[in-house]
């Protein structure tokens, strides 16, 4: 990455801060949709429940929609070549990977508070660094080993600090937590991909695409899919979709590009913050004074490793003495 001027900074950062509100506050809308499909508390009429699989497949078709010029525009840019062969195959592939993770951290926003999944989702940050040792044999920086356990001692904190320790955890946060594991290997892939073929619209749209297909492919085979629920749900879907797949996936590939990754991860980290704003002011959820605690160890054990990441990585070599 060249030096950029320090209004494109600005401008990136900002554009960040934006992408990480979308983000945040699309908890929310992926829980309400499932309120809203099962007619609410108060509903006379019960309207048949949303599926999982169909508010995921939707949601990110609606995602390769707004991707869909972009990619068109990247294909046929100077010095741009056609797509190799293997190139759907590596699409469906990573669309699988984000087709698991999300679905296990929508079925898990369903058994917990919004607050929770933000928090217990960011912990793939510091997984991802490990995931590269283990697959790809990449070198850790110290620093990631007291992050993830800053990380996994906030985690029992933001159950409630119980004394039977993780299995306190409901069966939400353990599926959101699960769904760490996946989101953590797309991220290690998709930055293998992108690096090596350097078209990351292209690659967002195929992931969107083959994300899609398998999450209404899931969904005919599994659920039922009525019209009805669709429409019930249609403000929280074009919010999931069209926002937070779609528009904010966008922004950040155009806001990266003048950043250091270290310093668009810290931003991206807030993405937990706006969660539990989004939960408290449209859920009117609230946090314990050890939840609280166990949410601030998670954001200050990810933020202490990205900081620490980024001071590595502005550190000019050491010169070897000559002889």
């Amino acid at each position: 990455m060249g030096l950029s001027s320090p209004f494109a900074r600005l401008r990136a950062s900002l554009l960040l801060l934006l992408v990480a509100f979308i983000w945040g506050s699309a908890f929310v809308a992926q829980k309400t949709a499932f309120d809203s499909a099962s007619g609410g508390e108060d509903a006379l009429v019960a309207i048949a429940p949303l599926g999982v699989m169909t508010f995921t497949g939707i949601r990110f078709l609606l995602g390769a929609l707004v991707v869909l010029p972009f990619m068109v525009w990247e294909r046929h840019r100077p010095g741009e070549g056609g797509e190799g062969p293997r190139d759907p195959w590596r699409y469906l592939g990573i669309g699988g990977v984000l087709f698991t993770a999300s679905l296990t951290q929508q079925i898990g926003i369903l058994g917990t508070s919004v607050t929770n999944a933000g928090f217990l989702t960011a912990i793939y940050v510091p997984l991802v660094p490990v995931m590269a040792l283990v697959f790809f044999g990449r070198t850790v920086p110290w620093v990631i080993w007291p992050g993830a356990l800053g990380c996994l001692g906030g985690a029992w904190l933001l159950t409630g600090g119980q004394a039977e320790g993780f299995s306190a955890l409901s069966t939400g946060d353990l599926w959101v937590l699960s769904g760490t594991l996946f989101w953590a290997a797309h991220v290690t892939v998709v930055g293998i991909v992108v690096g090596r073929a350097r078209r990351p619209l292209s690659l967002a749209f195929g992931q969107f695409v083959a994300c899609g297909i398998l999450g209404l492919g899931g969904a005919a085979l599994f659920e039922s899919i009525r019209w009805e629920s669709l429409m019930a749900s249609a403000p929280e879907i074009a919010y999931a979709g069209f926002l937070s797949a779609g528009v904010a996936f966008t922004l950040q590939v155009v806001a990266q590009k003048d950043l250091h990754p270290a310093a668009v991860a810290i931003i991206l980290s807030t993405e937990m913050v706006f969660a539990a704003l989004a939960g408290a002011v449209a859920l009117g959820e609230s946090m314990s004074g050890t939840q609280v605690a166990g949410a601030t160890l998670i954001l200050g054990s990810i933020l202490a490793v990205e900081v620490a990441s980024a001071l590595k990585a502005a550190r000019p070599p050491r010169e070897e003495p000559s002889r």
